[in-house]
């Protein structure tokens, strides 16, 4: 499937989350902004950094009406431990069977690793920002920052 890109209506879904509760992104439509950020793996350096990051401006988002929400292929288990060891304030799906990867067309670009894009969709649905870029964690929350208008 290609990529989801800037302009693009965003596909919606519903996927299980580390609390067991499920994230519902149609539910968002017309309220809230949504920065979706896939990473690759849960306690890795770069994924670990760029979680913290999102976690170090969740504020600057929850302010300028957008919800983050951390997306990886990792167990609801695997991420409420992650979530509880970093204090991190956002949901995370539980995309064990890659369906919201692959409904978004991310990659995995050096074939074998799960690729890092974080996506901005206004209230509208529509994509704002997709941003790329396997080891520039902190990169993602400073576009996905000026992509909402974050002061």
């Amino acid at each position: 499937m290609a990529a989801v890109q800037v302009g693009d209506q965003a596909p919606t879904f519903t996927a299980p989350l580390q609390d067991g509760g499920s994230f519902d992104s149609a539910a968002l439509l017309g309220q809230r902004w949504l920065v979706l950020f896939f990473y690759p793996k849960d306690n890795t350096p770069v994924c670990t950094k760029e979680a913290c990051a999102f976690r170090d401006s969740y504020e600057a988002f929850a302010a300028a009406g957008a919800e983050v929400v951390g997306v990886s292929s990792d167990s609801a288990d695997s991420h409420a431990q992650f979530a509880a060891k970093h204090r991190l304030p956002f949901p995370i799906v539980a995309d064990t069977d890659r369906r919201v990867r692959k409904l978004f067309g991310v990659p995995n670009p050096l074939g074998f690793i799960p690729g890092r894009v974080t996506y901005v969709i206004d209230r509208e649905g529509v994509v704002r920002l997709a941003y790329s870029a396997l080891f520039a964690s902190n990169e993602h929350v400073r576009k996905a920052l000026d992509a909402v208008g974050a002061k």
